[in-house]
């Protein structure tokens, strides 16, 4: 359960908007269109408890009409109904259309809901309760399908006077109820009217037209104004992204303006602090090295010049090896701390070109280095980034005496796969070599093992620059050392 429950927040998560703006945008939608909807249902729901209470009233009325048209016929003679029939047909303009007909006229009934079950409810309680009859029909018809007499004639093809101007409103075309009840042996009373109701069973009338434009109206002020004022507020945000991209980068960078809402503001001046006092660090970390390399190197020249004045050859040439140690470790325990020049420009790189250019120089120290693939132009500071690759070319070619580099580009990432042909690193050993000084190399050599801070260095720049290094041995034999590196985004959608 647990995990069906996980993969239908990773789906819901891939629908949503990626970007700030897009999910506030998508907040406001779903706001506004569920308080529309709430309120259509309850205005919907007023106005239909409205209008069954206006529809039972007149329905009522009408019913009670209707039983004293049926119980006036019904108290004439039979020779007489003709003639009353006949007058009201000379008269026109009544209420209702009446006949006697031989027989029950079909009726194509319409029409569903509560409305007419309402309706027709009514009018046989009252018929019924009035007249004491129970088989009363109760029937809708359209104006253009409704029969009216024996032969089954149209109400369209009588006279006007007879019976079109009482039953028809045009242009409007409202349902006709129509009422059958037997007066006698083959004597059939038909009355039909209009129930001055409009929309009786348009059931779908709270989607008209107008209140579709309203809403339309509603939503696209809604998103006009979401939209600028959203702008304005994440606008901070996008900057104080665009400055962390570029922190590493360039720590002399103005500060942030510290504007917008007060939790923006207040980010921004964190953000301001903490650029400001890792510019200090940096600053005080190579005043403070740049003094102890002062202060390491005049003592080690010193004892230089007197190891070169020892009588014995063996114990002079031991020295010396001794000072020389000393002097490459405290080069590479420099170079480990400041890894790479943070003030370096940012400048267009030609990784392709690079690398042919580090393969010429350690191929005339007798390594071999095979390229392979093309990568466009990258944003890198130059000297960092030719260090990353010298270290971890030297690795490959120091272990391997041959190394073979492919290139893999894309538009949002740069890969370069180095593979050496040496011995491979234990898989436990994997992280622990990014470690300073940490060796792999048996014989503790500086001059055969390295100081073991190539591949951290080389990490520290690849992170530094938003990428990333990885080690894992080669099915066919050796290293593989996967250095990725992203293509700068615009991060101005936020």
């Amino acid at each position: 359960m647990n995990e069906g429950r996980r993969h239908w927040r990773r789906r819901l998560a891939r629908l949503l908007p990626r970007t700030l703006r897009g999910r506030f945008v998508l907040i406001m939608l779903v706001g506004v269109l569920s308080a529309q909807l709430a309120s259509y249902a309850v205005w919907t729901s007023q106005v239909r408890s409205s209008q069954l209470e206006q529809l039972d009233e007149l329905s009522r009325n009408v019913a009670f009409s209707v039983a004293s048209t049926m119980r006036f016929f019904r108290s004439l003679p039979f020779e007489y109904r003709h003639i009353v029939l006949d007058q009201l047909r000379n008269m026109g303009g009544t209420r209702f259309f009446v006949s006697v007909n031989e027989r029950r006229i079909p009726i194509e009934d319409i029409g569903s809901g509560p409305e007419k079950r309402l309706v027709v409810d009514n009018f046989r309680e009252i018929l019924t309760a009035e007249l004491n009859i129970d088989d009363v029909l109760v029937e809708f018809s359209r104006a253009e399908t409704l029969r009216v007499y024996n032969n089954e004639v149209l109400l369209h093809d009588l006279p006007p006077r007879w019976g079109q101007h009482s039953l028809l409103m045009e242009p409007l075309s409202p349902p006709i109820l129509v009422v059958q009840m037997e007066l006698g042996p083959d004597t059939w009373l038909y009355v039909a009217t209009l129930l001055p109701v409009p929309d009786l069973f348009n059931e779908h009338g709270w989607l008209s037209g107008e209140r579709l434009l309203a809403s339309l109206m509603v939503l696209l002020t809604v998103i006009g104004l979401a939209l600028l004022g959203i702008r304005s507020v994440t606008r901070p945000l996008a900057r104080l992204s665009r400055a962390a991209r570029q922190l590493g980068d360039d720590l002399d960078a103005p500060p942030l303006r510290e504007s917008g809402p007060r939790e923006v503001a207040a980010t921004a001046a964190a953000f301001n602090r903490m650029q400001e006092r890792i510019r200090d660090q940096v600053d005080e970390r190579e005043r403070l090295f740049s003094a102890i390399s002062h202060d390491l190197k005049t003592p080690i020249t010193r004892l230089r010049l007197r190891a070169e004045m020892l009588d014995d050859p063996i114990q002079r040439e031991r020295f010396c090896a001794s000072l020389d140690e000393l002097d490459l470790l405290v080069k590479g325990a420099l170079a480990s701390v400041k890894g790479f020049d943070l003030h370096e420009e940012m400048a267009a790189v030609e990784p392709g070109a690079l690398l042919a250019e580090l393969a010429d120089e350690l191929t005339l120290q007798g390594g071999v280095v095979t390229l392979q693939g093309h990568a466009a132009a990258l944003s890198a500071k130059p000297l960092a980034f030719k260090r990353c690759l010298a270290n971890l070319l030297e690795n490959a070619v120091f272990y391997g005496r041959h190394a073979e580099v492919t290139l893999v580009d894309s538009p949002q990432r740069l890969t370069i796969f180095i593979r050496d042909h040496g011995p491979g690193i234990p898989e436990a050993q994997h992280e622990r070599v990014f470690a300073p000084f940490v060796r792999l190399e048996p014989s503790r050599s500086r001059n055969t093992g390295g100081s073991g801070l190539g591949l951290g260095i080389a990490r520290h720049i690849a992170r530094a620059m938003g990428g990333d290094i990885a080690l894992a041995n080669h099915p066919e034999g050796g290293l593989e050392v996967t250095l990725s590196l992203p293509r700068p985004q615009d991060v101005t959608t936020l």
